[in-house]
């Protein structure tokens, strides 16, 4: 399922090492692309904030760093909320955490996914579980399981699901 259908996916997913630097190599996939900062947007109205659910597609369809810049970009106007700032942050350390899987960082994948768990985690228990459209007692353990398991590939990374 696509939350934003008519956004088209990058040329490719970045990884560092491997690919041109999507901002700050000419021949990166977003090169030049100046977008502006999203306008903040309350939790309760996650489903108007396309920059949210693109980053959610972005996640699903495997372009982990992409995914991170979106939700960074929220995560940089949703400072003065700071229970939000920590779900995006929480969500940006997952998708890195992922991204570690693909550079064949098993140290940093699992350091990183700690601490996205331990963020989202606390979110979860201020929430009943729910944020933003995410059933984080779903979520949760299912990262817990994937991290624990020594993934060597982000196929079976848990898919974030709104609703």
């Amino acid at each position: 399922m696509r939350f934003v259908p008519d956004r088209s996916f990058p040329r490719y997913a970045y990884l560092p090492g491997r690919d041109p630097h999507p901002t700050r190599d000419a021949a990166g996939h977003s090169f030049g692309a100046h977008d502006a900062p999203p306008p903040y947007v309350a939790p309760d109205e996650w489903r108007a904030s396309p920059e949210y659910l693109w980053g959610v597609d972005l996640y699903n369809h495997g372009f982990l760093w992409e995914a991170h810049e979106a939700w960074e970009s929220l995560w940089h106007v949703a400072k003065r909320a700071p229970e939000q700032a920590s779900y995006l942050q929480g969500l940006i350390q997952c998708a890195a955490a992922c991204l570690k899987v693909r550079m064949n960082q098993p140290t940093g994948m699992q350091r990183l996914a700690a601490l996205g768990i331990d963020k989202l985690d606390a979110v979860a228990r201020a929430h009943g579980g729910r944020y933003m459209g995410l059933d984080l007692g779903a979520f949760l353990p299912a990262m817990r399981a994937y991290a624990a398991s020594s993934p060597q590939t982000i196929d079976a990374r848990p898919r974030i699901e709104l609703s």
